[in-house]
């Protein structure tokens, strides 16, 4: 497979390598932060603190657990529809 870069603030990721792509939500709930769904944050938005909208990587092989992952944090759920519509527009090229 040929190699695919996307640049982001706080580096390059090979896309090519990528086995899971998902955006989601990091969120405070008891002092700890956690990734939820886009979905679940937006029905629970009176009850959690949003820290940021995340576009998470995962490089482990489907059906193993997920340790070799990058997370790239966006402030807006805009600037981060923004970076998913990047990499589709990279991945269809």
């Amino acid at each position: 497979m040929t190699q695919t870069l996307y640049t982001y603030d706080g580096g390059e990721i090979d896309l090519s390598l990528v086995t899971r792509l998902y955006p989601a939500a990091l969120i405070s709930a008891g002092g700890e932060s956690a990734s939820v769904s886009l979905e679940w944050a937006e029905m629970k938005k009176e009850q959690i603190t949003l820290e940021s909208y995340v576009l998470i990587c995962d490089f482990d092989p489907v059906g193993e657990v997920p340790v070799n992952r990058v997370e790239i944090r966006y402030e807006t759920k805009e600037a981060l529809f923004a970076a998913m519509n990047d990499i589709a527009s990279l991945i269809k090229s």
